[in-house]
Parts: structure tokens; C-alpha cells; sequence
């Protein structure tokens, strides 16, 4: 049975996240990785050039490496003729240097042999072998990239804290690395909570319902990139959960529950931080949904107790969890992003405390979900990309009004 609890005015979301930044950890472990496992990892070491970048002048285009000089005048009408000494194909060296009134056949990506300062596009010539017509002219430097073009040996190119997608992979392979070395993800240990639940899969005894915030809670670490350190449901049981959260504590660096964080006879987890002897932080925080969250902190890691109900656990996850993660990682990608948005719709209720209402917004514009609110209802998060923000003492909304919202 869960113990009786003494209810505590809760705390302003701001205050919170305060709390919780302050005692999650940085994750300062590395591993290297071969490149295509990387990306999505966030970068643990400053990268610089080794080398120039093209490391020689090289060919944009196929065509012919000649001198501008041997241009002045040319035309379609009056060519500049000249004798062609040789070919550099891609991935050869240029063996022939040009002189005056001679040109080299070049394909893309050669390199630009000595004595040229011009390619001249193979349709602007009669394409010829032993001489070639060139029917206009060309500046110095006109479709020629010099040898470090991209970057220059020295130069920094990508930072520590980077998160690494497809370009930031393509410069380490430009530089000829396979391997690159990077922070590890965050181990997230997940718990829900309920004598009601069953497993998706299983059959439904009378009075149960299936288990949707555990899945749930697997996608979104999924979602963020997240290692799951391990998994479970236990029943209404505080020493089940105690037992499971003190067998499994030490592979995660941090701990999420759902389930069992209000004051029913049935809300369990202030007996288990009890019984754990975990550290309460705090409970309850002043938003609706998702208020009565419980945090603490056993064995030198966060717990985050969310709510039973899954939109309340949704919200909890994006107001309090991503905040967390983004101390523990340093990723910018785990940025909240708030922004302002005009009202498409209304909402009719007053709002006396500090609410976040689902919808969906775009180019400035969202709309609110004309389904129910209800914290305990998910399926009216289908589609949804945000919730608005409504300050507590708010009359009812109507359409043309400014909100802030928050991505989901």
C-alpha cells in the first residue's frame, strides 16, 4: 500500500528544471566508433585539417586546361587554336605541363596541370585531339579550384558537442578517417507502474487496460537517440518496484517511472523512495497536465517519476525529461523550442493554473486540437507537433490571439 503523503504546494516549472539541471550529471565517457555507426553521435573531440582540401588545383568541369592568355580575342567566329599535348583523367597525375598556344584535355575532379590557369568547358571547343578550337574567352582563375578550396590544413572544421549527420561524416572520411571517437549515449532505466496494465500481446483480464506509456517511453528515448538500460511493469507493489529499481539502478544514468505519484492508496512510489532510501528533490510541479511528478535521486543518479496518465507523462517528458538530457549530453538538438504562433481556434476554458493545451502548429499558425485535454487521454495526440502554452489566470482564448508554443 502506498503511505500517506503530505501534500506540498508545487513548484513553478522554472524551479523544477532548475533542481533537476543542477544535479544531472554530464556524461563525459567516449567511445570511437567506425564512421557510419556515428552518425547521430555527438562529437567528444575538436577536428582540424590535416591536409588542403582539394590537396592540388583540380578540375570543376570537363574540358581543357589552357593558358586565359591564349584566349584574348577568341569567338565563335575566330577560335583560338590550339595544340592538344595531353589527357589527365580523375585520380591520375597531370604529366604535362602547358605552354603557350597548348592545351590539356581535363576531366572533372583532375588535376589542373602546371602552367594552366583556366579550363574552358568542353562546349565552348569543337572538342578536338590533336588541336582544338576554343570559341571564347576566359579570365585567370575562371573554372579553376585551387588546392584547398574547401579547407586548408590547420583549419578547425568541426567541434566538440557536434552532433554528426551525413556531411559532418562525409569531412571525416575527407580527411581519411574511419573511425572517429565520440561521447556514449545516455542508459535511461525505464519503470511503469499499475496493477491495471498488461502487456500489449497478452489478454485483457476484466478491469485491465494495455500498457501504452512503456512503449511509449521505449520510442521517445528512441526518438532522442537514447540507450535503454532496461525495461519493466511491475504491479501496484512498492517493494516489487524497489526491488527492480535497486537490481537495475547501476547500468542507467537515469531513471524514469510512470505511475503511482499522487496520493491514492495505490500511488506507491513515495513508499519505494522510502524504501530505497532515494533523496526527494520534489513533488509536483504547477502545470496541468503532468503535475504530480516526483523526483529524487538514488545511488547518484536522477529519478523522474512521471505521471500514470499519457498525455501528462508526454508533457512531463518534453517539459522536465529533454531538458534534463540536454545537460547530460550538451545536444542542441534537445533544445526546447518555444515560439510564438497565432491562434487559428479557440479554447473555451478559463485557465486558473498553467496549462499546455495539444495542437498543431505551422508557419506560425496553430491550431488546437478540438478533442478532449484529458491527461489521461492519448489518442488526441495523434498529428500533434506542440502544445500551447497558457499562463495561469488566463480567460478563455479565441481566435487571432498569440500563444506560445512548445515542439513536441
Amino acid at each position: 500500500m502506498g503511505e500517506l503523503v503530505e501534500l506540498n504546494e508545487p513548484l513553478e516549472l522554472e524551479e523544477a528544471l532548475g533542481i533537476l539541471t543542477e544535479h544531472a550529471p554530464e556524461i563525459m565517457e567516449t567511445e570511437t566508433l567506425p564512421l557510419p555507426d556515428a552518425c547521430g553521435r555527438v562529437l567528444s573531440e575538436d577536428v582540424t585539417a590535416e591536409r588542403n582540401q582539394p590537396p592540388f588545383p583540380r578540375s570543376p568541369l570537363d574540358g581543357y586546361a589552357v593558358k586565359s592568355a591564349d584566349l584574348i580575342g577568341a569567338g565563335p567566329d575566330s577560335p583560338a587554336v590550339l595544340r592538344v599535348l595531353d589527357e589527365v583523367d580523375a585520380g591520375h597525375p597531370a604529366r604535362t605541363a602547358v605552354r603557350g598556344r597548348t592545351a590539356v584535355r581535363i576531366m572533372t575532379g583532375a588535376p589542373i596541370p602546371d602552367g594552366a590557369d583556366t579550363v574552358v568547358r568542353q562546349e565552348d571547343t569543337d572538342e578536338g585531339e590533336e588541336t582544338v578550337q576554343v570559341f571564347c574567352t576566359q579570365k585567370p582563375w575562371e573554372n579553376y579550384c585551387p588546392a584547398g578550396e574547401d579547407y586548408h590544413k590547420g583549419d578547425p572544421l568541426l567541434k566538440k558537442g557536434m552532433r554528426l549527420y551525413a556531411a559532418e561524416i562525409g569531412i571525416l572520411a575527407g580527411l581519411g578517417r574511419t573511425e572517429v571517437k565520440v561521447f556514449r549515449k545516455p542508459r535511461v532505466l525505464l519503470l511503469s507502474t499499475g496493477d491495471e496494465l498488461a502487456e500489449p500481446g497478452s489478454s485483457l483480464s476484466e478491469g485491465q487496460i494495455y500498457n501504452s506509456n512503456l512503449p511509449m517511453l521505449r520510442a521517445q528515448c528512441r526518438l532522442w537517440d537514447l540507450e535503454v538500460a532496461g525495461a519493466g511493469s511491475v504491479p501496484d507493489d512498492a517493494e516489487a518496484a524497489a526491488s527492480f529499481l535497486r537490481e537495475n539502478a547501476a547500468r542507467a544514468d537515469l531513471i524514469l517511472t510512470t505511475g503511482g505519484v499522487s496520493v491514492g492508496k495505490r500511488d506507491i512510489l513515495h513508499e519505494v523512495y522510502r524504501i530505497l532510501g532515494a533523496e526527494r528533490l520534489f513533488w509536483r510541479i504547477a502545470v496541468k497536465p503532468g503535475m504530480p511528478v516526483l523526483a529524487g535521486m538514488y545511488d547518484g543518479r536522477e529519478i523522474l517519476s512521471l505521471s500514470g496518465n499519457p498525455y501528462a507523462a508526454l508533457a512531463d517528458l518534453t517539459l522536465l525529461v529533454k531538458p534534463v538530457l540536454r545537460k547530460m549530453t550538451g545536444r542542441d538538438d534537445l533544445r526546447t523550442v518555444r515560439e510564438k504562433a497565432v491562434l487559428l481556434n479557440g479554447y473555451p476554458k478559463k485557465s486558473p493554473g498553467r496549462r499546455f493545451v495539444r495542437g498543431f502548429v505551422r508557419d506560425g499558425k496553430v491550431r488546437l486540437t478540438d478533442r478532449s485535454n484529458d491527461s489521461g487521454l492519448l489518442s488526441s495526440m495523434a498529428g500533434l507537433n506542440c502544445m500551447a502554452e497558457i499562463p495561469a489566470g488566463s480567460p478563455a482564448l479565441h481566435a487571432g490571439e498569440i500563444v506560445t508554443v512548445v515542439r513536441l
